[in-house]
């Protein structure tokens, strides 16, 4: 399971940076994601299907990052917490890169918990935990 999940985050980190330089495949990028999707912050719980508009939003979420300066997304660690044999919830360490103008960059680094479901060697994000970003990105004098 920890190579799988491993790899899984290895292409999000990808696709994602991808995604800053314009160049995403949002085809890619929805593979990363199993059939539904819940997503919980402070801002509520979502949940939607893998479709055409999960594949909309993601590109409106790249396309917001590079309005306010995202220049690299990097993976900093993965850890995992087993539930079962298909599933587990992956701590991952994330370190963002915004430009700020004439200022040096600024890089924020943060945390999301992701379930994960791993079936025939594959894993897939069915799910995801997130912080207060915009509170977070704020406090940093971003967006």
């Amino acid at each position: 399971m920890e190579a799988a999940v491993r790899k899984l985050f290895e292409r999000y980190e990808h696709l994602f940076r991808q995604g800053l330089a314009g160049k995403a495949d949002m085809g890619e990028v929805a593979s990363l994601y199993a059939s539904d999707v819940i997503a919980a912050s402070p801002s509520g719980v979502m949940s939607g299907k893998n479709d055409d508009e999960l594949k909309r939003m993601m590109a409106k979420g790249y396309e917001r990052y590079r309005a306010i300066g995202t220049k690299d997304m990097m993976l900093r660690h993965v850890r995992l917490s087993s539930i079962d044999e298909s599933h587990c919830v992956a701590h991952v360490a994330w370190r963002a890169t915004y430009v700020r103008g004439s200022q040096p960059d600024t890089k924020i680094d943060f945390d999301v918990h992701y379930l994960v479901q791993v079936l025939d060697g594959e894993a897939k994000v069915f799910g995801w935990v997130s912080g207060d970003e915009q509170a977070l990105l704020k406090q940093h004098g971003i967006g």
